[in-house]
């Protein structure tokens, strides 16, 4: 720590307290652009003759004799590739501390992950929704554009009234080579998931190894606890009766926690608690030093932040808090790698706050689960909602009134109810056959796969465009958007069709690493103003924009 009174006096005689090559900036706008040479080496010096404090950027020439500054103390380059856990990077062979999310129903798409990849982030293919078969062909059209050097992960969402639909997806990554999974939505632990992580696990060099990375998506402490934690041992048993795991993996999984990587999830799109990140962050990282002193583990367990953050200045927040990485989801679906349709990307481009609303979730209808989705410009959350209620308060089709009846056929559905069902049953006799047995048997259990029929297709009507169904997209959507649109409101950026996932992405860590460094200068009393908190959007350089003409690159 640099004691300023220690050096308010000193004669500037040695080269070590002024070499000739430090500019010092003392003016707002040389400070601002000192704090955007955040790839120097920057010292912070005192003027001796104005009794202030000011910046010096190494590698630039000094406007005054050496005789008027000392140098108090001095920061090195700091980088986007610096931020959070360098041990995230390490582990997972990325470039940078960011993830794009599992945007369901394939909105995060192979385009969107091979793109990623290539930009050296870590990215998740939305398998949530989709069929064995098309997850399956997304994995090998990513395994055609990517070689072994790169790294990628799939979804794997928690499917309680589903439970062989995990355990098939499971072995579907397996038998594929998936690595990285991330497992959302989850309320508790399943064998499926444990057998996953467990999987492939051996020693090497007195350490533990894994095969396959699990990154638990929580938003409450007992489950991160539970991720955070060595399988349960009757799991493990079970796993290990059933010749899913080894003798070995099994022993090994009890000296480990389930998952090293823990995404806190604040208030996100799609399911979510809409949590604060501040609190829930804070929380699951003090929990996370206790679990790990108390368990004694060799392999550090990262938590990083997602839910909320769509700008600079909110990736800025989760770093400086303790994150070891970040991911972002809502601001995603918006690129042009996403796989929502151009229709829908241009609803999100004008979405402020306050434009999203909780509603009914199609996958966990039944238990009353709530997701996040765009509000303004459809219709698709008031009409969910009052799906849910006529359920919650009625034991049949039957029950409903007439009135009621004729409104889910013209307004709803679109179409007679006897249709309805008849599509409904063509589509669970390919997908789970016991739904329409449980179905036969209970009328309420009939009525919801009716008003799931409507949730279900509500997303893919999104997806394709269906122009006469646009009222009825299901979009989701978190505060993370809104904060990006206001971000990028004069920027390029402002146009859906030039975001791309690297470009914003490159943009968010840039900016988060320029206010970062602005924090710095501040804490030892440099007078910083307020615009050097604020990052304008640029062109950056990616590998699909080889012009030279901009700075930094990234290619």
């Amino acid at each position: 720590m640099f004691d300023f009174a220690e050096h308010e006096d000193r004669e500037a005689t040695q080269e070590i307290w002024l070499p000739t090559k430090f500019t010092p900036m003392f003016r707002p706008p040389d400070i601002c652009q000192g704090v955007r040479l955040f790839r120097h080496r920057t010292h912070i010096l005192f003027d001796h003759k104005e009794k202030r404090l000011g910046l010096g950027v190494e590698g630039q020439r000094s406007r005054r004799s050496a005789g008027d500054f000392s140098v108090i103390a001095s920061l090195p380059q700091l980088y986007p590739e610096w931020l959070g856990d360098r041990t995230f990077q390490e582990t997972h062979r990325v470039r940078f501390p960011y993830i794009c999310g599992e945007m369901a129903n394939g909105i995060a798409s192979p385009e969107m992950v091979i793109a990623a990849a290539k930009a050296g982030l870590l990215a998740f293919y939305g398998a949530a929704g989709l069929s064995l078969e098309k997850v399956a062909a997304a994995i090998q059209m990513i395994r055609r554009s990517l070689t072994e050097d790169y790294v990628w992960g799939a979804n794997l969402i928690h499917s309680p009234m589903e439970p062989n639909l995990e355990q098939s997806l499971v072995e579907l990554y397996l038998q594929n080579r998936v690595t990285r999974v991330s497992a959302s939505a989850f309320m508790q632990l399943s064998p499926a998931v444990v057998q996953y992580a467990c999987t492939g696990l051996s020693i090497k060099d007195g350490r533990p190894q894994r095969k396959h990375y699990l990154f638990a998506k929580i938003s409450r402490p007992e489950l991160a606890r539970h991720f955070m934690s060595p399988p349960p041992q009757k799991i493990l048993e079970d796993l290990l009766k059933d010749g899913c795991i080894t003798a070995s993996e099994a022993q090994i999984a009890k000296s480990l926690p389930l998952s090293e990587d823990i995404t806190v999830e604040a208030d996100s799109a799609g399911h979510t608690d809409n949590q604060v990140l501040p609190a829930i962050l804070s929380t699951v990282l003090e929990l996370r030093n206790r679990l790990q002193s108390e368990y004694k583990y060799l392999l550090p367990i990262r938590v990083g932040a997602a839910g909320g953050i769509g700008s600079p200045n909110g990736a800025a927040a989760a770093f400086a808090m303790g994150a070891a990485y970040i991911l972002t989801g809502s601001i995603n679906q918006a690129c042009v790698e996403s796989k929502l349709h151009p229709s829908a990307r241009k609803m999100l481009e004008s979405m402020t706050f306050g434009d999203t609303m909780m509603c009914a979730a199609a996958d966990m209808f039944e238990q009353g689960v709530k997701l996040q989705v765009l509000k303004r410009g459809t219709l698709y959350a008031v009409r969910a909602n009052w799906l849910f209620e006529l359920y919650k308060s009625h034991d049949s089709i039957q029950s409903l009134s007439p009135q009621t009846l004729q409104r889910l056929e013209t307004e709803i559905f679109r179409m007679p109810l006897e249709k309805v069902w008849a599509e409904t049953q063509a589509f669970w006799e390919k997908r789970d056959p016991r739904q329409l047995i449980k179905a036969t048997q209970e009328p309420k259990h009939l009525m919801a796969l009716l008003f799931r029929y409507y949730l279900g297709l509500s997303s893919r009507w999104a997806i394709d465009g269906v122009k006469e169904r646009q009222f009825d997209y299901q979009i989701w959507c978190g505060p993370a958007q809104a904060a990006f649109n206001h971000w990028t409101r004069d920027s390029f950026l402002a146009k859906v069709e030039n975001r791309n996932v690297a470009l914003v992405a490159l943009n968010i860590l840039e900016g988060a690493a320029q206010i970062l460094r602005a924090g710095q200068f501040r804490s030892f009393g440099v007078p910083i103003p307020n615009e050097a908190f604020e990052y304008r959007a640029q062109r950056l350089i990616t590998e699909s924009d080889t012009s030279k003409e901009h700075e930094p690159s990234y290619a």
